[in-house]
């Protein structure tokens, strides 16, 4: 049955399943309109603004076979399977967001009987878990009371049902503190979920991505980096985490960023440098499958990973210093891409080399209209992508 994606589970149209999955994107970046993850990135004064809100408004062409099937759960047993490991919850900066009283209200709700919206599962391939794609507040909510803990900014107290009113029947109390009987009644209560599959194409499991991306029941808005370390979580995710604290880095991007574009930027150098040869638009779909690809490191192990990173930054940084990849005074995403890869392919040759070198290199690839040109309108563009991997290429290769 088609499942409304939006919605926490109810029913709808297969036509209105197809309008899930491919929204019309907005164009305009009027800032009285932006979304609130693109207001977030115009307040951080994040690189090469005008890109980011191209990125993120980038309309992914895309057909699926999607089925779900749907299983009831009792609290109980949701509960042993998360903590056991069976049922993963992404992690990622912005997770936990309710309040007490939320928190509370839907204890409490179970505790009444009433209905609450289902939540979403995906089987996945190589360990047979389940990720949560959406449910990620109720799924945690439960393991807290459950745990008699709850989850403070600055300390852990115990969980107790509070904002549920005076008389409120299970005001102040905790699991353990529940009747017989309403430890009972919680225990055996029933989240239904619906465990969603892909049908075709087969070779990979990529519909997740745009599920999660229009699934927003927290109300939180998610950038693609954050999806992509939710879904793609494993031991490429952890590296690109360990990278963006390099201190060279730091120094040129600045502090960590939590929308995690600096991440994205490390993701975006490996993809280009090792598949830029067979770039295809959008940049955002590239990504996603880059990250999926070489997700537990079995393609490109982690020293390869590591030395590339580090080799190429410590040589950016000690050439041109924190001033880097900021043609103006933000960084531009698509000069850090072309540089970083035209670096790391002049490195790889051996030859000896002087940081003044790298440094004229540098500026006077700044300098080069057609570069400038290209990395300032368009960057997702394949003949853009192709032509300044090329003239980075080419500045940074003939330098002694």
């Amino acid at each position: 049955m088609a499942t409304n994606l939006k919605n926490g589970g109810f029913p709808l149209s297969a036509t209105a399943l197809i309008g899930s999955l491919n929204p019309k994107q907005p164009t305009s970046t009027d800032p009285t309109i932006l979304s609130p993850s693109q207001l977030d990135l115009l307040q951080q004064g994040e690189p090469e603004i005008d890109e980011v809100l191209e990125e993120d408004e980038e309309v992914v062409p895309f057909q699926y076979a999607i089925s779900t099937s749907g299983i009831d759960y009792a609290v109980s047993e949701l509960v042993k399977r998360l903590n056991q490991g069976d049922i993963v919850i992404p992690k990622f900066q912005r997770g936990y967001v309710w309040s007490l009283k939320e928190a509370s209200r839907f204890i409490e709700s179970l505790l009444f009987g009433l209905p609450v919206p289902n939540i979403f599962l995906s089987v996945e391939q190589d360990t047979q878990r389940y990720l949560v794609v959406d449910g990620r507040q109720r799924l945690s909510t439960l393991q807290y009371f459950y745990a008699d803990t709850w989850p403070a900014a600055k300390r852990e107290f115990e969980f107790a049902i509070k904002g549920t009113g005076e008389n409120g029947r299970y005001e102040g109390l905790t699991y353990k503190t529940l009747s017989e009987a309403d430890r009972r009644r919680l225990d055996n209560a029933v989240l239904r979920a619906s465990i969603i599959k892909q049908e075709q194409p087969s070779e990979d499991n990529s519909s997740i991505y745009h599920v999660f991306e229009r699934l927003n029941t927290s109300g939180v808005s998610l950038t693609p980096q954050e999806i992509r370390a939710a879904i793609y979580h494993g031991e490429f995710s952890d590296l690109i985490a360990e990278l963006n604290r390099n201190k060279a880095w730091r120094d040129i991007y600045g502090p960590e960023n939590r929308l995690m574009r600096d991440q994205e930027l490390i993701l975006r150098y490996f993809a280009l440098y090792f598949n830029g040869s067979h770039y295809s638009a959008p940049m955002k779909e590239f990504l996603n499958k880059f990250m999926a690809w070489n997700r537990h490191l079995t393609r490109i192990p982690a020293e390869t990973l590591r030395a590339l990173f580090v080799n190429t930054i410590t040589a950016v940084y000690k050439a041109i210093g924190r001033q880097a990849f900021r043609p103006a005074r933000a960084i531009n995403t698509a000069v850090f891409d072309a540089v970083m890869v035209g670096i790391a392919r002049r490195l790889a040759t051996g030859s000896p080399y002087t940081l003044e070198s790298f440094k004229t290199a540098y500026y006077g690839l700044l300098s080069n209209e057609e570069f400038l040109e290209i990395t300032q309108h368009s960057t997702g563009h394949p003949t853009n992508v192709e032509s300044r991997l090329k003239l980075a290429t080419e500045a940074f290769t003939g330098i002694s």
